[in-house]
């Protein structure tokens, strides 16, 4: 399918102004149905674990290899969305998930389970590269960060309705029969998804040559082969944001397990399990009705004030919740969070234009890589402040957090205004 021009991207009415084409569209279709799949079975994966028999250790360590997983896949992700294209690596990432999927099925075994979920539980982290990389290459440099909020946005449906369809399943089969046929259904989504994407996303286009017809352009290089490599090829730009970004992280992942519990059992007018939920819902609700219009902005602008934006959003919610001993307080402070979503698909934005041109994929997989490796020792320093108290928890969020925002202000770079008569690369 030859490329669409800018021009006609700003003469296409709503679908240009989403950033929406033939292989955007076949995006965002599989993000919604292998994501419902996954919502919907993968959820209550531990209900399962406990009905086939599995214990307390079988669901720890199904929620450590997710952990560990989500950060060990997106690099392996990007090398090889890189090497075959993003369509193609997109199939053989829907066909390992699906693999794991009909094991599950098949064998109805807790060990089966676990194996199972090594093919299938970390899915949107072996993906997200490639679908990040398909957004720079089909769509105009102007269209990039819409299409990454696009993305993130409907995301948001499978997160919402999954575990509603997955929790009606197990209300009328029970726990075994019910997971299981969400499992079937992931399965047949996830096959759904397969075609789609398929027919719709176009196909990669070769790598260009040596000159690619020009004998005064450089040569084009390969992909990186390793991870120094590609490290070395790290635009300096692009590690100062991954430092402030993992010291923001570390501010977000301090709390994290622990918000619920503060909202529950510690402040003075505890919320219930249901006021809880709602307050989850007010957070989506906020993310969702920022992406599109800040997208719009951020194309049009440079991507810095965005990004620092949102990393003073993640910055202020621990302290905003420290503060919150009350449902109306903490309605405000949830708003707040949803509003950390100002910004990241920005962020995710500036990466790509931030990252070389042969090895975008790659660079964006090893962004992830390093940030969620040190990020992971952040949840278990948040439960030795916790045990000190919350205000240390928060407060020392607080700290990370105004660490990262400052130094991006203070050293974070970012790329000439792109405008929307500009010619895409």
């Amino acid at each position: 399918m030859p490329k669409r021009s800018e021009q006609q991207f700003r003469t296409a009415g709503l679908s240009g102004f989403l950033g929406l084409q033939r292989s955007t569209v076949g995006m965002l279709a599989m993000a919604v149905l292998v994501g419902m799949g996954e919502r919907m079975a993968e959820r209550f994966l531990p209900i399962y674990l406990m009905a086939l028999g599995g214990g307390a250790l079988a669901i720890g360590l199904l929620q450590a290899m997710d952990n560990l997983l989500s950060a060990l896949y997106s690099l392996p992700g990007g090398y090889l969305a890189d090497r075959i294209g993003g369509k193609r690596s997109l199939l053989v990432f829907n066909l390992v998930a699906m693999t794991g999927y009909l094991l599950v099925l098949v064998v109805p075994a807790w060990q089966a389970v676990l194996v199972g979920a090594v093919l299938f539980i970390s899915w949107s982290a072996i993906s997200l590269p490639a679908t990040m990389s398909l957004i720079h290459r089909v769509l105009p440099k102007h269209k990039r960060t819409m299409g990454v909020s696009m993305h993130s946005l409907v995301r948001r449906i499978p997160m919402a309705l999954g575990p509603v369809v997955g929790g009606l399943f197990i209300g009328i089969w029970g726990e075994r029969d019910g997971v299981r046929l969400a499992f079937a259904a992931a399965l047949a989504l996830a096959a759904l998804a397969l075609v789609l994407q398929q027919r719709l996303i176009e196909d990669d286009p070769p790598r260009p040559g040596p000159t690619d017809g020009n004998p005064d352009a450089n040569p084009n290089p390969p992909p990186a082969t390793g991870p120094r490599e590609l490290y070395r090829l790290m635009d300096p730009a692009l590690k100062g944001l991954l430092v402030s970004d993992i010291l923001i992280r570390f501010c977000e992942q301090i709390p994290y397990a622990f918000v619920v519990v503060w909202c529950m059992k510690t402040i003075a007018e505890p919320v219930s399990a249901m006021q809880f939920g709602l307050l989850t819902t007010v957070e989506m609700a906020t993310a969702v009705l920022v992406y599109i219009p800040v997208a719009y902005l951020a194309d049009r602008g440079t991507k810095k004030p965005f990004v620092l934006i949102t990393f003073g959003f993640f910055t202020l919610f621990p302290l905003a919740l420290l503060y919150s001993h009350s449902l109306p307080w903490l309605t405000a402070a949830f708003v707040l969070r949803g509003l950390k979503e100002f910004g990241e698909p920005t962020r995710k934005a500036l990466i790509l234009d931030l990252a070389p041109e042969q090895c975008k994929a790659a660079m964006f997989g090893l962004y992830y890589l390093i940030r969620d490796v040190f990020v992971a020792a952040a949840a278990l320093g948040g439960a030795f402040l916790w045990q000190v108290s919350p205000e240390a928890n928060f407060l020392t969020a607080f700290g990370f957090g105004l660490l990262g925002t400052l130094g991006f202000a203070a050293f974070g770079r970012d790329l000439p205004t792109v405008t929307a008569g500009a010619q895409s690369p």
